[in-house]
């Protein structure tokens, strides 16, 4: 009895809820003739919970000029409406256009170049907009979308993601956090790595006392009739998860960075009203030092006309283009700095200034930043903290799916452990990067960087503009830089799961080593070797070495870690 008279409660608040939207649903059916079947919210497809499915034809044959988008949040319903203007440029001759959102939204109205069309579809989230007529490469489509909805909630963000609906002290604190599913749960867009478009402006309507900050500049803010407030947000080239939603009773923390190319870049953080002023201050004072770093390790900040922006958030963490999500709680772990602000922050590099072609690319993004980390431990501290922390990534490698599989995959595939590669992405890709900084040299590694992040080896503010990569426009500049061929390098570690495995055999004094891999291509990673205390380099032409030594002579390999290969007593520990 007592169970069912909660069910009842629920299903009372969720009616309470929904009404009002059917009421809405309806006048907009009345109003533009439509079913109301085109208005009744259904549950998030699969498609739309994942990201970056190959695109359509349609989508490219279009360029993404610009969006302008309205969102007006509703904390008592956990409910949005919004407005999307969106400018196309077709690149070839198109009859529809094809964008994607959630069907959770009740879509009220689409006009294209101002006209009302009635005729689209939305099949599970694949929002095709037919167009009167085919369109050349000298005509515009300017595409209106309204809509409202209560968008998807996040189950555990930012892994299973969504909208997070939160509270600090009695007030709403709310964020979206949409890498694994897509920008389609918030807007309509074409939800895929390339999908970018040059501009987006944003109009973030939220209740009196909260504030909303959202991504690149802040051009205005008005107070409406109501007491609510409208933010006016504008960002370039913006990652297409990246547009995030911020709304909460937050302070502002601001200042400025003094970059080490000249320039003057603005610094924001936001956290909440109740966080403590000296740990808020504490984390806010991390920026300059670790901007400082990424500047050394791979160049200049890619957004500094915008600004360098972190919000508090009610889930852990995201790499929100300009306002990066943070939910650490301010620890502190004994590494001397903050691991989760500096991890998000890696991304402006290596995921909104470089951006994947396809999520089967996402080892550029994820382990390269989170190399970064390792990285900078050194920078502050010294070898020690720089191996303490690559010992624990060690640990957590898996070698289930190779890093790379070669075709396109979607965001669903890429970060499920059953699916694909997931946390190997990494851990397992940092380590990849550390064997190859110490193969090629330091500076041979940060020439690469700076040419796979920004297309050329001279970096600096105003000379460059955000970049598309695949693994293979990585690997062919490594190749360029250190005049080498290091094919069969990338084939070991990358399309083969199983890591290099480097084998001992000892005859009297004869002692044998062999690499063996996965790939056909002979694994020519030289190898120190330390023997009764006595180093040396072996080359391992071929893959093999021979040498002579005293039959009881102490054989130590690799003895400064330098490799990234299997090491079975680690794999007997993760089986036990």
């Amino acid at each position: 009895k007592a169970r069912l008279g909660f069910r009842h409660r629920i299903w009372t608040d969720l009616y309470a809820m929904r009404l009002p939207l059917l009421i809405a649903a309806a006048t907009c059916a009345l109003m533009t003739g439509l079913p109301l079947s085109a208005f009744a919210q259904q549950a998030t497809t699969p498609f739309t919970l994942s990201s970056g499915s190959a695109r359509t034809p349609e989508q490219m044959a279009v360029r993404f000029d610009a969006a302008d988008l309205s969102f007006d949040i509703r904390p008592e319903s956990r409910s949005i409406t919004g407005r999307a203007i969106l400018d196309f440029t077709p690149l070839s001759a198109i009859s529809v256009l094809a964008l994607e959102l959630d069907t959770r939204f009740n879509i009220a109205a689409v006009h294209l170049n101002g006209t009302a069309v009635t005729n689209w579809t939305n099949p599970e989230g694949r929002l095709n907009i037919p167009l009167p007529h085919a369109f050349g490469t000298a005509e515009k489509i300017r595409i209106t979308i309204d809509y409202s909805g209560t968008p998807h909630t996040a189950t555990r963000a930012p892994w299973d993601g969504g909208f997070v609906w939160g509270e600090s002290n009695g007030k709403p604190w709310i964020a979206s956090a949409v890498q694994g599913e897509g920008c389609d749960l918030i807007w309509p867009c074409i939800d895929h790595p390339m999908g970018e478009p040059e501009r987006v402006d944003m109009h973030i309507t939220v209740p009196q006392g909260l504030s909303a900050p959202a991504n690149g500049m802040l051009t205005g803010k008005v107070t409406n009739a109501d007491g609510s407030t409208t933010w006016h947000w504008s960002t370039r080239n913006p990652n297409t998860y990246a547009i995030s939603l911020n709304v909460g009773p937050f302070k502002e923390l601001s200042g400025t960075y003094d970059s080490r190319y000249g320039n003057h870049i603005p610094l924001y953080f936001w956290p909440l009203e109740t966080t403590p002023d000296d740990k808020a201050q504490r984390l806010f004072n991390q920026l300059p030092l670790m901007l400082d770093f990424f500047e050394d390790w791979v160049g200049p900040y890619p957004f500094a006309d915008e600004k360098v922006g972190v919000v508090e958030t009610p889930h852990l963490g995201m790499e929100h283009q300009t306002i990066n999500a943070y939910g650490n709680g301010y620890k502190l772990d004994g590494k001397g700095y903050d691991w989760l602000m500096q991890h998000e922050l890696a991304h402006e590099w290596f995921g909104n200034q470089m951006t994947n072609v396809s999520w089967d690319d996402m080892w550029l993004h994820e382990g390269f930043g989170t190399y970064m980390q390792p990285l900078y431990a050194r920078w502050l501290y010294g070898d020690r903290a720089m191996q303490s922390e690559l010992e624990t990534m060690r640990k957590t490698v898996t070698n289930r799916f190779a890093m790379v599989s070669g075709q396109p995959q979607d965001a669903a595939t890429v970060y499920n452990a059953e699916t694909g590669p997931a946390l190997d992405l990494y851990y397992k890709g940092a380590l990849i990067a550390h064997t190859l900084r110490l193969m090629i040299g330091d500076e041979a590694f940060k020439r690469a960087l700076r040419e796979l992040v920004y297309d050329r080896a001279d970096p600096a503010p105003g000379n460059f503009k955000p970049v598309y990569r695949t693994t293979a426009d990585y690997v062919a500049i490594v190749n360029r830089i250190t005049g080498k061929d290091m094919g069969w390098f990338f084939d070991a570690y990358l399309y083969h799961a199983a890591l290099p495995e480097l084998v001992m055999q000892r005859n009297g004094d004869q002692v044998t080593l062999t690499w063996k891999t996965g790939s056909d291509l002979a694994f020519e990673m030289p190898v120190e070797v330390e023997i009764d205390g006595q180093a040396q380099t072996l080359p391992m032409q071929d893959g093999t070495a021979r040498f002579t030594t005293d039959p009881r002579a102490h054989i130590l390999l690799d003895p400064q870690s330098k490799i990234l290969r299997r090491l079975p007593h680690i794999e007997e520990w993760k089986a036990a």
